[in-house]
């Protein structure tokens, strides 16, 4: 509040896409950006650094963690079966969520198919990870889908808003006048 006329110290109705927000539909925030990526402000650039270079550092990680459970299948000679068995599945599954969580940045997926793919995409967590960080070397994931939808819900708000009000008889007899 300022304190010489005791009104907020920020608009009343901040603005975002040029638009009053209360006027029209609001853009859905994004994991880690917010809304942020609606203008490309408030840290946009650096929190897309900030989430390439984490998915990217998350998936070293896993892989390191992966290999010694590879070494951990190799000291217990549990053998080349099970190895190849294991390897085949992490690498099957990782393609599938990578897959999976690509799409997922261009489209909404079903939720039922989603709950009954939960333990692939847990298995293969190294593919999401990559698609964040591909993703994340162009834009915010899944910042196309949200902004397509946003544009389609503006102009149907826009539509919807421009249409007559008033009673048309009133002015139909106004015109005779």
């Amino acid at each position: 509040m300022s304190d010489e006329t005791g009104t907020p110290a920020t608009p009343a109705s901040p603005t975002v896409g040029g638009a009053a927000q209360g006027a029209g539909p609001r853009p859905e925030p994004l994991r880690f950006f917010g809304t942020s990526w609606m203008n490309h402000d408030d840290g946009y650039a650096a929190r897309r650094a900030g989430v390439a270079v984490g998915s990217l550092a998350a998936a070293a990680a896993a892989c390191l963690v992966l290999g010694f459970a590879y070494q951990g299948l190799q000291i217990a000679d549990s053998g080349s079966f099970v190895t190849v068995l294991v390897v085949a599945m992490f690498a099957i599954c990782s393609a599938l969520a990578f897959r999976n969580t690509w799409e997922g940045f261009g489209k909404r997926h079903d939720p039922r198919r989603q709950a009954s793919l939960r333990g692939l995409l847990a298995i293969g967590f190294v593919g999401s990870l990559l698609a964040y960080f591909f993703r994340s070397l162009t834009e915010a994931p899944g910042e196309r889908l949200h902004r397509t939808e946003h544009e389609k819900a503006r102009e149907e708000f826009e539509r919807r808003s421009s249409r007559r009000t008033g009673n048309p008889s009133k002015r139909k007899q106004q015109r005779k006048q």
